[in-house]
């Protein structure tokens, strides 16, 4: 945690060691031997994994607050507190920082902004904090950039033609790589539909015209249940069918518009539609669009240059910007604008260089917090960061009114869990953390430890800054679990395969185990 902190190596059973500091890819790597110390390791991954998967990054700030609010927590209800009241106590005074951290919180938009927020959750890596504000300036704020292994040593910017939208894979059986849960086609063909479909005998001529192409097809419907979804799951499974399929993206005419727009920019055409003058039955080779690459996840898909004519493209996004004009609906307009960035904006394209696999490895989860960070920050603005932000709420919590003796208890908890961030970047520099801390609690709102060069200054002008999305997200998921841990009394686990003996009426192959 911060920037000297040391990385972690992670082995692995299947491929090289992973080299990395990032708070969740170290708390996944962490499996225990003692079955009610690992769940206790779970709980502690899942608080990084909410933050990760709704911040991006933060998370070994998560972490770090979490074991110190349950840490203390266990130490206060051992000794009588009631563990009800201590939760309602905690969560009082996450409520009351989150307010606090909103008051603090700065909007950004300037690609210097940009880039140091991206530097620094890239642990000081400049040229990634400027690689990611060039793409964003290029494809815009809300533009689609992606992070991938690069063939050269060197770090590389491509901007291509592509779109992406937020609906991913509708079983996990449609996996195809190792790189991730993902599915990833190269030259694929791309059917839509309108409608849903649930008949294999619809779906057989595409899936033909594709087999004698030899090449991948993506579905993008309404929906694909029943007996289409298990005989494609089946196919994939037994005969290595290269076949997705995903939901098509929005509701309503906004769906419609938005397949009508991959269409265009695919080069095919929509099936299914209202008048329903075009059957899947009858499908063509010319009818399917065609991509260059499509990669697939459980949130969303990415379709990369498409064949789709230019002329038709130019003249969708004439025909965009025209309804944009004529409509007085401001949710219309923003979906409308949407719809135009992926359509003219393409698609960013992060290629990661390195000497080695492992190398590569850590400097894209490096990018990938970078990015998320960015986004955050756009999202909800920037705080002073190195732990900065969360000492200026401390004040907040200490004229907080509570109702009892333990809620109290749950406050001071988090009062004095709020200096761990900047507490453990201090230590981790070699300095006299509690020293640094007792400092900046008595400088000015923005003034804070700089870390990289031991020196006090104010954060914000020297661009040690955190979006307020992850600092909030971070003290929310760990405050969260961690209380809830708190009030656990009881632990049941399976029993281990090798042990045996008499089971408990009732209670066969469990173990249980009173906190």
């Amino acid at each position: 945690m911060g920037p000297k902190g040391r990385n972690v190596i992670i082995e692995s059973s299947w491929k090289s060691p992973k080299i990395t500091k990032d708070g969740v890819t170290v708390a996944k790597g962490i499996e225990l031997k003692d079955k009610f110390q690992n769940i206790g390791a779970k709980l502690v991954q899942d608080v990084a994994n909410n933050t990760n998967e709704e911040a991006g990054d933060g998370t070994t700030t998560a972490t770090v607050l979490a074991r110190a609010i349950a840490k203390e927590g266990f130490e206060k209800i051992s000794k009588g507190a009631n563990p009800i009241e201590f939760r309602r106590g905690v969560m009082s005074a996450v409520d009351a920082v989150v307010k606090e951290l909103k008051s603090l919180s700065k909007p950004i938009s300037t690609p210097e902004e940009i880039a140091q927020v991206a530097t620094i959750s890239a642990n000081g890596d400049k040229a990634i904090g400027d690689l990611i504000a060039t793409a964003m300036k290029k494809v815009g704020n809300d533009g689609t950039i992606t992070v991938k292994d690069g063939k050269t040593l060197h770090d590389e910017l491509e901007f291509i033609e592509g779109m992406k939208f937020d609906r991913g894979y509708i079983s996990p059986y449609f996996l195809n790589t190792e790189k991730g849960a993902r599915c990833e086609f190269q030259d694929a063909f791309v059917l839509f539909s309108e409608k849903k479909i649930n008949s294999i005998q619809t779906l057989l001529p595409a899936l033909e015209l594709c087999h004698q192409q030899k090449r991948p097809l993506l579905i993008i419907a309404e929906d694909v249940e029943g007996e289409a979804l298990t005989a494609l799951v089946l196919n994939r499974l037994k005969l290595g069918l290269q076949v997705c399929a995903v939901k098509a993206p929005g509701f309503g005419d906004n769906r419609k518009n938005t397949l009508k727009d991959m269409a265009v920019a695919t080069g095919g055409m929509v099936f299914g539609d209202e008048a329903d003058m075009f059957k899947l039955e009858d499908v063509q080779l010319q009818d399917l669009g065609r991509v260059a690459e499509v990669v697939v996840t459980k949130d969303d898909c990415l379709l990369m240059r498409g064949r789709g004519s230019k002329t038709d493209v130019d003249k969708r996004i004439a025909q965009i910007k025209e309804e944009m004009e004529a409509s007085n609906s401001e949710y219309e307009k923003e979906k409308m604008h949407e719809r135009l960035a992926k359509l003219s904006n393409g698609v960013a394209v992060i290629k990661v260089g390195g000497s080695s696999e492992v190398e590569v490895s850590e400097k894209k989860d490096r990018y990938t917090d970078a990015l998320n960070a960015t986004r955050a920050a756009i999202e909800e603005g920037i705080v002073p960061g190195g732990g900065t932000a969360l000492l200026r709420c401390i004040p907040v919590l200490k004229s907080l009114e509570t109702k009892n003796e333990d809620q109290r208890t749950g406050v001071q908890i988090v009062l004095r869990a709020l200096s761990t961030p900047c507490y453990t970047i201090a230590h981790n520099a070699g300095v006299n953390a509690s020293v640094v801390v007792e400092k900046v609690m008595g400088m000015g709102p923005n003034m804070g430890y700089d870390a990289q060069n031991d020196v006090y200054v104010d954060m914000i002008n020297a661009g040690i800054i955190d979006p307020t999305k992850v600092v909030r997200t971070a003290l929310v998921d760990a405050a969260g679990v961690a209380s809830l841990l708190t009030t656990a009394e009881t632990v049941v686990t399976d029993l281990p395969k090798e042990e045996s003996g008499a089971n408990v009426a009732g209670m066969a192959g469990w173990e249980v185990w009173v906190v």
